[in-house]
């Protein structure tokens, strides 16, 4: 599902345009070790904060934010707030 969601994103679109100008094997070594880093980080961080925060906090703090992010999309719409960014070539 993970793999479903993920298709397609910024950094894999990076990785395959580096893999097309650099060394191929270059590129997916430093892919694999980058994501290797990003995710052992996240796990320690995540460890840490279980430690002095229940589960069960974190489940209501999640719920609230989604909740209040639930609300300012039906507050705001579609479109509202953003701002169209032009870049000149």
């Amino acid at each position: 599902m993970t793999f479903l969601a993920e298709w397609g994103d910024r950094s894999q679109l990076a990785t395959i345009v580096l893999a097309g100008i650099n060394d191929v094997a270059g590129v997916c070594v430093g892919g694999v070790l980058g994501h290797s880093i990003c995710t052992g980080a996240a796990v320690v961080a995540g460890a840490l904060v279980a430690r002095r925060i229940s589960a069960r906090t974190i489940t209501a703090v999640g719920a609230i934010v989604f909740l209040a992010f639930a609300f300012a999309s039906l507050a705001l719409g579609p479109g509202d707030g953003q701002t169209e960014v032009k870049i000149q070539v």
